[in-house]
């Protein structure tokens, strides 16, 4: 078989990493994807706010190295999922099974003033800027927002307010500061009632003002004011905002995309065409747009084709699980587990925060960069 898979995050990493245990050289697997490397979400946070230096969290596709797999860094350019044909810039290829994992694509100039007055955390450039911005910021009044919905990791905005009240602290100007979270949801972690009540106590005890269900939709650079979806204002000095997300474009182009985002069978990632699937962000499954959503989603796809390979009917699934770990700040991780299952409201229980935990964030990146690498990840810290 052919199988063609585009894009190389969690999704297409853990599926052409299956593909490579279960059937080695056997068939031909192509994984493309156009960046250089792999960058865990989390990774961003961690050189945001100097707790690691840029280089040591990119993990190079050039590393990729698996019986059966080859890697091609190029640009996909346009979809066919009638005849599975992709075109890219290094030329077209044909697939009998065709895997779309190309996540959402981010859009900061799709939010008024967000370019000209403020800043974005989710794009890599974006983050990895933002560290000499808040590493020279002097004090002042600060808003961490999400400007449209749905969003990926909803986890993050949370997270990032409670690191910038430890990375302002530490700088000492925490007391000449305001720290202010917009969000679109009721509370934090929806899905899990105890996640939001630990967050909510955590923003009150280090004076975080919390103001649910609403969204930035523009700003105003000259009077550097937020402009909110009830039509209030906010003044800030400094703005973080998480950007309008998109299916690409060249994914809508293909014909695969209903409101937006791909449709898929939640137990069997199959879209409406047949032998073509569709993993992560770039689904509309239900489930958050993270990345270890992908991965579990990424598997199923993998079992089928296995099976598919083998002349067996495939028996897996897709359950819906997903766990993701949470910064509390104070060097403290909790993880919240939550299954989305279709028809159903997802439930999601908390462990932690902890120090122990902490580890074990450090533990599943780096197990994840010797699965998918076969690499030691060398953690380069920023002191």
């Amino acid at each position: 078989m052919r199988i063609a898979v585009l894009g190389a995050g969690f999704g297409g990493l853990e599926l052409t990493t299956l593909l490579s245990e279960e059937l080695g050289d056997g068939h031909e697997v192509v994984l493309i994807d156009q960046g250089e490397g792999f960058i865990f979400g989390f990774s961003k946070l961690d050189v945001m706010f100097g707790r690691a230096l840029p280089h040591s969290v990119v993990h190079p596709y050039a590393d990729l190295v698996k019986p059966g797999v080859r890697f091609v860094r190029t640009s996909v350019r346009s979809i066919d999922p009638v005849a599975k044909r992709v075109g890219t810039d290094a030329g077209d290829f044909e697939a009998d099974i065709l895997v779309v994992a190309l996540g959402a694509d981010l859009h900061p100039d799709a939010t008024p003033g967000l370019l000209e007055g403020g800043h974005e955390f989710y794009t890599v450039p974006g983050a990895f800027a933002l560290r000499d911005v808040l590493a020279g910021f002097p004090g002042g009044r600060v808003i961490v927002a999400v400007t449209s919905t749905p969003f990926k990791c909803p986890p993050a905005p949370s997270e990032t307010a409670l690191l910038l009240h430890d990375h302002l602290t530490r700088r000492g100007v925490r007391d000449a500061s305001e720290i202010a979270l917009v969000m679109p949801m009721g509370v934090p972690i929806p899905p899990s009632p105890a996640a939001s009540k630990a967050l909510l106590a955590a923003f009150e005890e280090r004076g975080i003002s919390w103001h649910p269900e609403r969204l930035v939709t523009g700003l105003d650079p000259e009077r550097n004011v937020a402009l909110l979806s009830d039509g209030d204002e906010m003044p800030y000095d400094l703005f973080l905002g998480v950007p309008v997300h998109r299916a690409p474009a060249v994914v809508e182009e293909s014909g695969l995309t209903v409101d937006g985002w791909v449709p898929v069978n939640p137990l069997t990632l199959e879209t409406s065409f047949p032998d073509v699937y569709a993993v992560g962000d770039v689904t509309s499954v239900g489930t958050p747009k993270a990345g270890v959503f992908a991965e579990g989603q990424a598997a199923i796809v993998a079992h089928a084709i296995i099976a598919r390979a083998r002349g067996a009917a495939p028996t897996s699934e897709y359950d819906g699980r997903g766990m993701c770990y949470l910064e509390f700040g104070h060097d403290q991780v909790a993880r919240v587990d939550v299954t989305f299952l279709s028809g159903a409201a997802p439930v999601g229980d908390l462990e932690g925060p902890s120090s122990a935990l902490a580890a074990d964030k450090v533990a599943f990146g780096a197990t994840r960069v010797q699965r998918w690498f076969g690499r030691e990840w060398e953690h380069d810290s920023a002191g």
